[in-house]
């Protein structure tokens, strides 16, 4: 029989999300949740390596999982070097590009988890990212940040925006290359990007310090008061990185990164929920009408995706906002394990040939 098994892992965040595939058909899937306890012993996210790919072992066991049949490995791509949209191979360089990043993202498990496994199953399999965060397709204007010293750098839930958007133009008949969609992702962190003609031209810089706050990331924050508190003598490099990263947005105002249990204050009447829920709300609607003047008012639909797009009232806010731009989508959850099974199935049947990451 042939082996045609794809496994895909992608971690975020606070989870890891696996899934199994048999060619097109679904056969296993698993979101696996991290509290904060869980990811309090580790100093970095790199360090979680070994913690998450036991966990995703013993998933994999506990399903009856037959790990010889997996053909492919592939694994959210993590901070690499710029590249463009595509299947790149897991290789040396790939990895030493992530070890020397300054950027501590969940999405740099992804290809050593990956290779790990593959390796480990002594059948050929192969390990591959797809589309990984850094896709850069940015306009060279929107690059500018507002002193030569400083830019603007393309860092996003590319995977899921780019699944979600060719969704859409499949759903009108069209293709991703003909259409003009902005695009939220709403998860524990939250991107929004302007895609022009199958390019996403603009988007904020999702990882530490750009756009809207998220449930664990402060967003955009007032560079002066930043400035000040970084020279105070009162916190370390690393307590003002968990600030921007890990520690801000949900996580400061409400003590928790669990969007879900946000949601259940507000419907119980916490005020101070309520109020942060609202403020979150208004900065995602107002990046959204920010990116309508890049594509200067033409846009076919406004899409939002991530886990925060299963609240219906976030949706009915956001709609209320921005519906006079364009329609609202609404696809929620993330597309992103299809994705990457996707982009493992067209290796294996040789539709494509994964890129020499160099």
């Amino acid at each position: 029989m042939q082996i045609n098994r794809i496994l895909a892992i992608n971690p975020g965040s606070t989870s890891t999300k696996i899934a199994v595939y048999d060619g097109e058909k679904l056969v296993f899937l698993k979101n696996i949740k991290h509290s904060v306890d869980d990811l309090a012993p580790f100093k970095k996210i790199i360090d979680q390596y070994d913690f998450r790919k036991e966990v995703i072992l013993k998933e994999l066991k506990d399903a009856e999982i037959e790990l010889d049949k997996i053909k492919i490995v592939v694994g959210r791509g993590g901070l690499v070097k710029p590249v463009p949209s595509g299947v790149f191979k897991v290789n040396e360089q790939m990895k030493a590009d992530i070890k020397s990043s300054n950027k501590d993202h969940a999405s740099n498990l992804g290809c050593f988890i990956a290779e790990d496994i593959a390796r480990s199953l002594k059948n050929g399999a192969i390990a591959v990212i797809a589309d990984p965060v850094v896709v850069d397709e940015l306009d060279d204007v929107a690059r500018i940040a507002g002193h030569p010293l400083f830019k603007r750098v393309s860092i996003f839930h590319a995977l899921n925006q780019k699944a979600v958007a060719r969704r859409y133009a499949k759903s009108v008949n069209k293709k991703y290359e003909e259409v003009n969609v902005i695009v939220a992702h709403l998860g524990g962190g939250i991107s929004v990007g302007a895609h022009r003609k199958g390019r996403v031209v603009d988007v904020n810089q999702a990882l530490d310090g750009e756009g809207p706050f998220s449930p664990e990331r402060s967003g955009t924050l007032p560079a002066g008061d930043v400035c000040a508190m970084a020279f105070s003598g009162k916190y370390t490099h690393e307590e003002m990185k968990l600030m921007f990263k890990g520690k801000g947005g949900f996580a400061a105002y409400l003590g928790t990164n669990d969007a879900y249990e946000v949601e259940k204050r507000c419907l119980a009447g916490d005020k101070e929920a309520i109020k942060i829920h609202d403020a979150l709300v208004y900065q995602v609607a107002k990046s959204i009408g920010e990116l309508s003047t890049v594509l200067k008012g033409e846009v076919d639909a406004i899409i939002l995706t991530g886990g925060i797009a299963f609240n219906p009232d976030f949706n009915k806010q956001i709609e209320e906002r921005t519906a006079w731009i364009a329609p609202v989508v609404v696809y929620p959850g993330e597309d992103e394990m299809g994705a990457l099974a996707s982009n493992g199935l067209m290796v294996i049947n040789k539709e494509v040939e994964p890129i020499d990451y160099k």
